[in-house]
């Protein structure tokens, strides 16, 4: 049986959410000099979280979109909270069953020292485990 800690929660939404949005948007964990050319980019990292020890994950998950404008930023923003809000929670996703999600921090415009994009995020609280 799989134990907690099994589903890399950024490799599962990276893929999941790619498949969503379409080879228009860069989904990715980490960022790199050609960010300018990669527009609109969705980073997705873990940023904590805990377990029950056994087979739960509770991962924190920061999400971040990057686009040209403020409201291309914050609409990709919105969009990935729509998703993980009204598809993924609830659903089996690859190797693993997503069942919570609840927004800790809700879609807002953050501050880049990039003045030629704009960026925008949101925190989850997620609930997984691996698929038995």
């Amino acid at each position: 049986m799989a134990a907690v800690g099994d589903v890399d929660v950024e490799v599962l939404l990276i893929g999941w959410l790619q498949q969503r949005l379409g080879p228009g948007v860069v989904v990715r964990d980490e960022l790199d000099n050609n960010l300018l050319n990669e527009l609109p980019t969705v980073q997705v990292q873990r940023a904590g979280g805990g377990d029950d020890g056994f087979r739960l994950d509770r991962p924190v998950v920061d999400t971040n979109a990057y686009a040209t404008s403020r409201g291309a930023a914050l609409a990709l923003c919105q969009q990935v909270r729509r998703l993980l809000l009204t598809e993924l929670r609830g659903s089996k996703a690859g190797p693993a069953v997503v069942g919570y999600i609840t927004t800790i921090s809700a879609p807002t415009v953050r501050p880049y020292e990039n003045l030629a994009l704009r960026r925008a995020g949101a925190t989850y609280q997620m609930h997984i485990h691996p698929v038995s």
